[in-house]
């Protein structure tokens, strides 16, 4: 899958992180919805998760709900998917 571990284009680094490592889908979105109103509109928030449906979840609801699926970026255990806040 091309762009699937993409690095992030900038080094601003998330200002909330979901921990959901352990987690399946849909958990880690629906954790991501419930605290996605703790970062500015603009800021990136991270999710941590080890699910592999995360790498295809997330994105979709990304552009589902338009907001900025910015990268996945891969972790000892599971990755940090970053997602910039539209709205």
């Amino acid at each position: 899958m091309a762009g699937r571990h993409r690095r992030p284009e900038t080094d601003e680094r998330p200002l909330v992180t979901v921990e959901a490592v352990g987690r399946k889908c849909p958990i880690p979105i629906i954790m991501l919805a419930a605290r996605l109103h703790e970062v500015p509109i603009g800021s990136v928030i991270a999710v941590t998760a080890d699910d592999p449906a995360a790498s295809s979840d997330i994105p979709a609801w990304c552009r589902l709900k338009l907001h900025d699926f910015v990268a996945e970026v891969p972790l000892e255990r599971g990755s940090a998917f970053h997602i910039r806040r539209a709205y």
